[in-house]
């Protein structure tokens, strides 16, 4: 795995050990952050320049560090396997970006509170589990999503993504054996409560 773009273009990402974890293939991920510098969300300017973004799902960090490379301020990455955190945490070393980063052992469909916002989110759960609906209420509901925040789903091509009341699916891409779905969080006033209020 390398970073396909930004100012870290080229540079290797180490992969976590053993098969627990799912490494994003670099199509999808390309093409993922090039719809989202350069496609119809860029249409204003590119939404990750100075944006805090979520990594949920992280793995071994790809998308953002991907994030990162390509000019947003802070990344959180949320992940539970010690592995990928392992192999996240070198890569973040071995980028220079600990300073941007704040990696969150955390499980995903059970968020803690967020401490601010983030502007721009990808999701990128253990294909054909059925995660991303439950993740994105999770994540919305403790306050992750900041009001008309992009959300970026990766899933395998043939599952269907049914949003949670507050998202709106905004584009639909195919590759190979991936979709990427985009939603947009709050964009008609829709809002996600926390049953928990805590």
């Amino acid at each position: 795995m390398r970073i396909v773009g930004g100012r870290h273009k080229g540079r290797p990402l180490r992969a976590p050990e053993g098969e627990g974890v799912r490494p994003t293939r670099g199509l999808p991920r390309e093409s993922l952050f090039n719809i989202l510098t350069h496609g119809r969300f860029a249409a204003d300017g590119n939404p990750l320049v100075d944006a805090r973004v979520l990594d949920a799902f992280a793995g071994s960090g790809a998308n953002g560090l991907e994030a990162l490379s390509r000019g947003a301020a802070e990344a959180v990455f949320m992940e539970t396997q010690a592995a990928a955190i392992s192999a996240l945490r070198q890569n973040l070393q071995s980028l220079g970006e600990e300073a941007n980063a704040t990696v969150a052992q955390a499980d995903v469909l059970h968020p803690p509170r967020a401490a601010a916002p983030c502007r721009v989110a990808v999701l990128d759960p253990p294909y054909g589990q059925g995660l991303a609906p439950d993740a994105l209420h999770a994540l919305a509901a403790r306050g992750w999503l900041a009001e008309g925040a992009l959300v970026a789903v990766e899933l395998l091509k043939t599952e269907d993504l049914t949003p949670p009341a507050g998202f709106e699916v905004l584009d639909t891409r195919t590759y190979g054996k991936a979709k990427l779905v985009f939603l947009g969080y709050g964009t008609a006033g829709a809002r996600v409560d926390d049953a928990a209020g805590t």
